[in-house]
Formats: C-alpha cells, structure tokens, sequence
C-alpha cells in the first residue's frame, strides 16, 4: 500500500490534464465574449448603413 501510495503522489498526468483542461475554458471564454462584442459592432454599422439606404 505504501508503494501504491508513493507512486500515486509523484504521478503528474491528472496535474497536466487539468492545467489543459482550465486553459481550454479560458479560451472558451475569451472566445464568446469577443464573439459578442464583435456582434454588436456589427449590428450597429448595419443598422448605420441601413438607416442611409
């Protein structure tokens, strides 16, 4: 058990999985909000260009 024990806790592969899975959401993340913004703006220079028509 004592060895079992040992191994587990020098075992990194959970560590990096969840260090991918954190960056993946922040990635996520940064990805809707500039998605969001991004259509707003273009909602509002379309209606510019439509309100000129």
């Amino acid at each position: 058990m004592k060895k079992f024990t040992q191994r587990f806790l020098r075992d990194n592969k959970g560590v990096t999985a969840i260090e991918y899975g954190l960056i993946a959401g922040l990635m996520t993340a940064a990805l809707v909000i500039a998605v969001g913004s991004i259509t707003g703006a273009l909602k509002t220079s379309f209606a510019a260009i439509a309100a000129l028509l």
